[in-house]
């Protein structure tokens, strides 16, 4: 098992310049909102928020925020996605703009859902 790169959530924002840790704590506020019962923690090295599987990771770049609601949420956004890059399981919102709250908000919401059906259905089953 890898150890996690930062002790925890608030040591990995500040190991980012402060532009890009603004958005950090942007995305991680609308997320912990959306999310409240949701558990922080790391997974693939980035902050994650656990329901029964990881629903929503981010993760700071370069130029951009990672936000990474799994192969569902990009899915079923697709049609609000034309603004970003985006791919199978992300979306970059680039540092130079606000971090559109609203979609992230409704992004987490349904993988919230979308997560608690798949408990049922795919985490549930027997092997």
């Amino acid at each position: 098992m890898t150890e996690d790169p930062f002790p925890d959530v608030d040591s990995y924002i500040a190991s980012f310049p402060e532009p890009v840790q603004v958005r950090l704590r942007e995305i991680r506020a609308i997320i912990r909102k959306a999310a409240p019962n949701t558990t922080e923690c790391f997974s693939y090295g980035m902050p994650a928020y656990r329901q029964h599987a990881v629903v929503v990771y981010f993760a700071g770049g370069k130029n951009h925020i990672g936000f990474y609601p799994t192969a569902a949420g990009i899915e079923a956004f697709t049609t609000e996605l034309g603004p970003y890059k985006w791919s199978k399981g992300t979306v970059q919102f680039p540092l130079d703009q606000p971090v559109p709250e609203d979609l992230v908000r409704r992004m987490t919401e349904f993988r919230l859902r979308d997560d608690e059906v798949r408990k049922t259905t795919i985490y549930g089953k027997k092997k």
